[in-house]
């Protein structure tokens, strides 16, 4: 593709090259420029890419421009041929709710027959090839180039995570949504944002940028729910468990099996469980009739649908216990899920292992620990991913958070395999006991090195350790 062709309407400016350079691939970091590429340079949140300039060219770039990060995405997306106006084009955007709801939209259109791609926290998926994934929302690069192989593929649908980082990054710049999911708003990403309030816009700014021939399907029992669309061009559609909406959910029965649900009228069996599934489970099913389903067939589908990897995924163990494993991070998340087990098995009990992520939002530590206190009989706080600060000091931040009361049913281990078998090997007979914060991850990031934990294997070694005994 000529030069020209890819920044128009950008706003780049030409670095070196020219108008009709003939361009094969763009990187905007310049360690993937090679022979013929045309190297983006953006300045960044940590590094400017101006700096890259002669890396680039020693590595053969045809072209150099210079762009903001909007004009990165715009560049993507010419590059690459528009792939979101080819694709229907599904976003949600919320604290918590967004990996579970785009994974079970894929599956549910995946097992209704159609060809769909997936762009989440956990992976990304062109059809069912999986790659992996950085970053909640991708490098415009990376996504529109995803997006190229769904259509390629003959991908109909898209299910995309939207992060609060990745619009105000301008991530999603260019992109062509047909469908916004708003799913709630609470404490999170402060340390980035700075304020709630800023949080809220860079939320809201997704909502803002759907054009008019667009849906945007929002939550009204959160507070912001309406909020998000009071300035959106795109049509508005409500659903609720708890107000008059387009859509309604009511959870009539529920157990650790699952739970039964009356959505709109009708009465569906789900394998998931909790209200904040209630409230997933009403965003999917929502957004499956305003893409094209009917409401039987949307029913049906819902019913066959299992969580997400590490969401509430339940580990029976000996002796009666359940060990579940959660992603929730949040103070809002985390009470969501003790909740859940607390109403489904009030006379059991309740355990939680769970820590807080460094260099991440302090301020939600201390907000973590009440929580923890308010619904737990017993607490073990430990490292999450640690990353540069010391895990001492992160459960030192949490530890603020308890009064007496809390203190006295806490105990501290900084290592979380160790935290996790304490709990297991002390916990009484069928208890329940909360693995929080790591989820479908599979490693542990303690200061800049990456390793190797999987609470699976490590709840499947306890177990076995319980059993020999």
């Amino acid at each position: 593709m000529r030069l020209e062709n890819i920044i128009a309407g950008s706003g780049a400016i030409i670095l070196h090259g020219c108008a009709d350079t003939e361009i094969t691939s763009i990187c905007s970091d310049s360690r993937k420029a090679t022979a013929g590429s045309l190297f983006i340079a953006v300045k960044g949140c940590a590094v400017d890419g101006h700096d890259f300039i002669d890396a680039a060219l020693a590595a053969g770039a045809a072209g150099v421009v210079s762009a903001d990060r909007k004009g990165l995405a715009i560049c993507a997306d010419s590059f690459y041929g528009h792939p979101s106006q080819n694709l229907t084009l599904v976003g949600i955007t919320g604290t918590n709710g967004k990996t579970t709801t785009v994974t079970l939209l894929y599956k549910m259109f995946m097992n209704l027959g159609y060809n769909c791609g997936l762009l989440s926290t956990i992976a990304n998926y062109v059809g069912t090839k999986r790659t992996e994934t950085a970053n909640t929302t991708a490098d415009p690069i990376t996504i529109n180039s995803l997006m190229a192989e769904m259509v390629e593929a003959g991908c109909e649908y898209c299910f995309m995570e939207v992060s609060s980082i990745g619009v105000e990054q301008e991530r999603v710049a260019a992109l062509r949504f047909k469908v916004g999911i708003f799913s709630n708003l609470t404490h999170d990403h402060l340390d980035y944002h700075g304020t709630f309030a800023e949080y809220l816009r860079c939320k809201k700014a997704f909502f803002d940028s759907l054009p008019s021939d667009a849906v945007a399907i929002t939550n009204i029992d959160d507070r912001n729910g309406m909020v998000m669309v009071q300035n959106t061009a795109a049509r508005v559609v409500t659903y609720s468990l708890k107000s008059i909406a387009d859509h309604n959910c009511r959870v009539m029965e529920e157990s650790f099996d699952g739970m039964l649900l009356k959505i709109d009228g009708m009465e569906v069996w789900s394998r998931l469980i909790g209200l904040h599934n209630a409230y997933n489970l009403l965003a999917i099913y929502s957004t499956a009739l305003e893409v094209g389903a009917e409401q039987e067939e949307a029913l049906i589908a819902l019913s066959r649908l299992e969580s997400a990897p590490g969401r509430l995924e339940n580990l029976r163990g000996p002796r009666g216990l359940s060990v579940i494993i959660d992603y929730a991070h949040t103070p809002d998340a985390m009470e969501n899920v003790l909740k859940t087990l607390r109403d489904i098995a009030p006379e059991k009990h309740l355990m939680c292992v769970f820590g807080c992520g460094g260099d991440r939002d302090k301020t939600k530590r201390p907000e973590m620990a009440a929580v923890a206190q308010q619904w737990c009989d017993r607490i073990i706080v430990t490292s999450d991913n640690s990353r540069t600060e010391r895990t001492e000091d992160i459960m030192e931040d949490i530890r603020k958070g308890f009064d007496a009361e809390g203190l006295s049913k806490s105990i501290f281990i900084a290592d979380r395999r160790e935290a996790i078998r304490t709990a297991i090997m002390f916990a009484p007979a069928g208890a329940t006991i909360l693995l929080a914060g790591k989820g479908h991850e599979t490693y542990q990031i303690i200061g800049k090195e990456v390793h190797h934990f999987d609470e699976r294997e490590v709840v499947d070694e306890v177990f076995k350790t319980i059993n020999i005994q």
